[in-house]
């Protein structure tokens, strides 16, 4: 067995493990630090816009014998706007230029031309109103509110409500870094942009709900035992899920960082850059947040019932009579000690695996 599927068993079987939910405030800190910095900087320099949604003209020539540097030139010198160009695999460019009308259009179409010193008629022109950005703007809200909603319900009625709540707050954080990634770095934002925003929430809700049903399997009949806190039974699910949460991550990540890295670098895809830029991130962050904040949250919320409150208290008292009986027994040896009441701390390491281990050892 290799040491990533040994590592995965250990996990498994609770043999080792990180406490994620101890500490969780380090998390959420972490989240909230980068949920205000996004605000902060939406509020003070916003999202640069994509020609989609703020209008404007696309230029695109047939193969010619000019550099990218050599375009970016000359469409400076024949408009007033900064212009946006790539280039394409075949050989030509694309040059965007964003706030132009039509008759502008025809004007820096004809300066193009003599600029690269080639026909006219090899440079198509295609002019995109604001008007229809903004319908595609209101089109994604909807369908994100809807979303929102049905995704709500579904794991309100598959699981219970608190786990709904925290996926939904998960989602809300895997969008806000990803919004906040576009604006500290000023990536453009584009109608791919929103299909790979859009996109990202099936995947960011695949591994949170992994973890949830190890959770929901973990703590049936919860509250009849006295050996864990539900803290710590989240704190197992999310180990004996941790191995398969990075596996399917970094499966997901690596098609992805090809059409990124490949496409949008090497061939210049454009759409495909936005998309799979977009993709990247949101991936990357919904793999976080379904570790470090919704199955932590969860934990928090029901921590609150006062079943589970009365849970820890006997759970902690058990422990305490366990200590106290260990240091009466004197030096600690641990001659007259049973196996079986020696509990796992708050951090959630210990387990039963640890506990079968130990009791096979003693009957050999």
């Amino acid at each position: 067995m290799s040491r990533l599927g040994n590592l995965g068993a250990r996990l498994y079987n609770g043999e080792v493990g990180y406490d994620f939910i101890g500490k969780r405030m380090i998390w959420y800190g972490v989240s909230i630090l980068i949920t205000i910095t996004a605000v902060i900087g939406l509020a003070v320099q916003g999202l640069n816009m994509g020609i989609e949604f703020k209008g404007g003209a696309v230029f695109t020539t047939q193969k010619v014998d000019v550099s990218v540097a050599d375009a970016t030139a000359a469409a400076e010198s024949v408009s007033e706007h900064i212009p946006l160009v790539q280039g394409l695999g075949n050989g030509g460019v694309r040059i965007q230029i964003s706030g132009v009308g039509t008759q502008e259009a025809n004007e820096v179409q004809k300066g193009l031309a003599e600029a690269l010193d080639i026909p006219a008629s090899q440079i198509n022109a295609d002019l995109v109103g604001p008007s229809w950005g903004a319908q595609i703007a209101n089109k994604a809200w909807t369908g994100l509110g809807i979303f929102m909603i049905l995704v709500v319900i579904y794991l309100a009625i598959a699981f219970e409500w608190r786990m709904a709540v925290a996926a939904l707050i998960a989602l809300i954080h895997d969008i806000t870094i990803t919004v906040g990634i576009y604006v500290l770095v000023g990536f453009e934002v584009t109608v791919g942009t929103v299909i790979g925003l859009l996109t990202i929430l099936g995947y960011s809700l695949y591994d949170t709900v992994v973890v949830f049903d190890s959770l929901k399997e973990g703590q049936k009949g919860v509250t009849k035992q006295t050996r864990f806190t539900y803290s710590e039974i989240a704190n197992r699910s999310i180990n004996s899920t941790l191995v398969r949460s990075i596996n399917t991550t970094v499966v997901a990540l690596l098609p992805v960082a090809g059409l990124l890295f490949i496409g949008g670098g090497f061939l210049g895809a454009g759409m495909l850059n936005d998309i799979s830029l977009s993709l990247f991130v949101g991936l990357a962050a919904g793999a976080y947040s379904s570790i470090f904040i919704a199955t932590p949250l969860v934990a928090d919320l029901k921590e609150r019932d006062p079943q589970i409150k009365a849970l820890r208290q006997r759970v902690l008292a058990k422990r305490a009579a366990a200590g106290a009986r260990d240091e009466s027994a004197g030096s600690g040896e641990g001659s007259g000690r049973d196996d079986q009441d020696d509990e796992p701390r708050e951090a959630g390491v210990g387990s039963p695996g640890r506990h079968r281990g130990q009791g096979s050892d003693k009957r050999r």
